[in-house]
């Protein structure tokens, strides 16, 4: 069993100021960030995902903009794995399978975002793989969503997709618990 970190998206544009701002990304930063300075002192698999919109009617994670460059506090260093994705699955069109596969990774700690997007469509992926999932709830930040004509606020639609894939497709954990194990 060999585990590895797997950062989605977490990118400046979903920080205040950017052009996709998240309720919460400064405090899932900040636990993925602790996750990250774990998995560095024990020298365990870091990978990073990155998004870059190339559909034309794009408003976030534009090419060659500070918004999508992923957030000073869980910059890749030189060692650690980074590979582009532009679809909500870090698996679609992209060397993420054949990565953990290569390097015989079987467990994925999980934390990104956006919680309802990117994060729940990597998730279902992994399981589907073949993939052990653990999912850090409070590294995971959302927004409010709208449907038939009404607000789900992202407290909501956090809880909702957390709920979702645990049990299943992931273990859910917070930061704190993952770090005491």
């Amino acid at each position: 069993m060999k585990t590895a970190l797997l950062l989605i998206d977490i990118q400046n544009d979903y920080f205040e100021n950017g052009t996709m701002t998240l309720v919460g990304s400064r405090k899932a930063c900040d636990n993925a960030k602790l996750l990250l300075n774990r998995f560095r002192e024990q020298h365990l698999p870091i990978i990073h995902i990155q998004h870059i919109a190339t559909k034309p009617s794009a408003t976030f994670f534009l090419p060659n903009t500070t918004g999508a460059e992923i957030h000073e506090k869980v910059k890749p260093m030189e060692n650690e794995k980074l590979i582009i994705k532009h679809y909500p699955n870090s698996f679609r069109e992209t060397e993420l399978l054949n990565y953990l596969q290569s390097n015989e990774i079987s467990d994925l700690v999980i934390c990104g975002m956006m919680t309802h997007m990117c994060v729940d469509a990597t998730t279902r992926a992994a399981k589907d793989f073949g993939f052990n999932c653990t999912l850090i709830a409070d590294a995971c930040a959302t927004k409010n969503l709208e449907v038939l004509g009404q607000t789900v606020k992202a407290e909501e639609v956090q809880k909702s997709f957390l709920a979702a894939l645990n049990y299943f497709y992931s273990t859910l954990m917070v930061a704190e618990e993952y770090l005491q194990n």
